[in-house]
C-alpha cells in the first residue's frame, strides 16, 4: 500500500528477528499482566472493593500511562536508541504486577496497577516505532497483527494459568500474582537478546508542541475516529464482572468466578486470531480504513447485547468472541494505518500521541461506564458505550488514505 516512509530502505522480509523478538516479548508480558487481570476483580471482592474500585483502577491507571505515552513518543523520536529504554520499562512492569500481591487495600492495588501502567506507557511508543522501522511498508497489517496475535495468545494462557495457580495455591489470590514475575522478566531478557535496532544517527531535535503540531493533518483526523470510539471502550475486566454477576445465582459464587475467566479466555482466543486475521486484510484491502470499520462494527453489536441485560451462558459466550474480534481488528488496524500515513522520523511521536488518545478514551470510557453501571444500570451503561461506537464507525469510514 502507498506510505509517505520513502526517505527508508526497507528490510526485504517482515516476519524477521526483531519481529519474533517483539511478538515473544508481547507474548510473555501479556502472559504476566493478564493473570493479574484475571484474578484483579476476585482480589478487589476478597478486599471488599465492587465495580466502583474496579472501574477507578483500570481508569488510572490508563489515564496516568496516557501522560507516559505522550512523552514517551515526543523522547523516543529523540534517542540514538531506543532499545534500552524498552528493556527497563518491561522490567518495571514485570516487578509492579508482582507487586500487586502484596497490596493489602484497594489503594495499594491502584499504586501497584498504576506503577506496571506507566511503565507500559515508557515503553509503547518505542516498540511500536522500532517494528515499524523493521519491516516493508506493505507488510505494517502483518506485523502489527502479528504482534498483537502474539501478544494475545500469551492472554489466552494466562486464564488457564490463572485457574491453574488457583487451584493448586487454594485459592490463594496473592501466591497467584507473586507468580506473574517469572513470565514478565523473561519478557524484558527475551527482547533484550532478540531485538534489533537499526541505527539512524542523530534524530532531529524538536520541542514537544512543534512535534505535535507538525503530525499529518490526516493523522489528527484519524486521532478523533479513535478517541471517540475510546471513550466507549471499557476495560474488559467489567466484562469477566458481568458474567460473574449474571452467573451467580445459577451457578453459586466460585464457579461463577471461575466460568467467567475462561469466558475470558475465549475472549482472548478470537483476539489472537483476529489480530493477524484483520492485519492481513488491511494489507489486502484497497483501504485499511474499511476493515477497521468493520471492527468498530463487531464492537457495536457487542454493546448492543450487553444492553439486553442478556444472562444466558450462550449469549455471554457470543458477547465475550465480539469482544476479542473487534479488540483484535482494532489494535492492527490503528497501529498499521499510523505507520502508513505518518513518516518515519515521527513515528515515536504518532505512536505516543495514538496511545495517548487511546488510554484517554480507556480512563474515561473505565470510570464512566463503571460509575453508570453502578449509578443506573448495566444498560443504560453499556446503551452509552454503543453510541459512542456507531459515531466512531461514520468517523472511519468519512478518513481520508494516502
Amino acid at each position: 500500500m502507498p506510505t509517505n516512509d520513502q526517505e527508508r530502505v526497507a528490510p526485504t522480509h517482515w516476519l524477521n528477528r526483531t519481529t519474533l523478538g517483539v511478538g515473544l516479548t508481547s507474548l510473555l508480558s501479556d502472559w504476566s499482566h493478564e493473570i493479574a487481570t484475571a484474578i484483579l476483580p476476585a482480589l478487589l471482592m476478597s478486599l471488599g472493593a465492587g465495580p466502583g474500585w474496579l472501574g477507578v483502577i483500570e481508569g488510572v491507571a490508563d489515564g496516568l500511562s496516557s501522560i507516559t505515552k505522550l512523552v514517551a513518543g515526543h523522547f523516543t523520536d529523540r534517542l540514538r536508541s531506543r532499545k534500552p529504554l524498552v528493556v527497563t520499562a518491561y522490567a518495571i512492569t514485570a516487578a509492579a504486577t508482582g507487586a500487586i500481591g502484596f497490596a493489602g487495600t484497594a489503594i495499594h492495588v491502584l499504586l501497584a496497577r498504576s506503577t506496571a501502567w506507566l511503565a507500559r506507557g515508557v515503553r509503547t511508543p518505542a516498540r511500536k516505532a522500532l517494528l515499524a522501522a523493521a519491516v516493508p511498508p506493505e507488510a505494517y497489517g502483518r506485523a502489527f497483527g502479528f504482534e498483537r496475535m502474539m501478544d494475545t495468545i500469551g492472554a489466552v494462557v494466562a486464564p488457564l494459568t490463572a485457574l491453574w495457580l488457583l487451584l493448586v495455591t487454594s485459592h490463594n489470590y496473592r501466591h497467584v500474582l507473586l507468580w506473574t514475575l517469572v513470565p514478565g522478566f523473561a519478557a524484558a531478557t527475551c527482547f533484550g537478546l532478540l531485538v534489533r535496532e537499526r541505527r539512524t544517527g542523530i534524530r532531529a531535535k524538536k520541542t514537544f508542541v512543534a512535534g505535535l503540531r507538525d503530525l499529518p493533518r490526516e493523522f489528527r483526523l484519524f486521532l478523533v475516529a479513535v478517541g471517540v470510539f475510546g471513550l466507549g471502550d471499557f476495560s474488559h475486566t467489567l466484562l469477566i464482572l458481568y458474567a460473574t454477576q449474571k452467573l451467580t445465582p445459577g451457578l453459586g459464587a466460585a464457579m461463577a468466578a471461575s466460568t467467567a475467566i475462561g469466558l475470558y479466555l475465549l475472549r482472548n482466543i478470537f483476539y489472537a486470531g483476529f489480530a493477524y486475521v484483520g492485519g492481513w486484510l488491511g494489507d489486502q484491502a484497497p483501504r485499511r480504513k474499511f476493515v477497521l470499520a468493520g471492527g468498530y462494527a463487531v464492537a457495536l453489536g457487542m454493546a448492543l447485547l450487553l444492553a439486553t441485560n442478556q444472562s444466558q451462558l450462550a449469549v455471554l459466550m457470543i458477547v465475550f468472541a465480539l469482544a476479542g474480534i473487534f479488540t483484535g481488528v482494532e489494535e492492527a488496524l490503528e497501529d498499521s494505518i499510523t505507520a502508513e500515513i505518518v513518516p518515519a522520523t515521527q513515528h515515536g511521536m504518532a505512536y505516543g500521541t495514538l496511545a495517548a488518545v487511546n488510554a484517554v478514551g480507556d480512563f474515561t470510557s473505565s470510570v464512566v461506564i463503571g460509575a453508570l453501571w453502578t449509578a443506573a444500570s448495566p444498560s443504560a451503561a453499556f446503551t452509552a458505550a454503543g453510541i459512542l461506537f456507531a459515531a466512531a464507525t461514520i468517523l472511519i469510514l468519512r478518513l481520508r488514505e494516502p
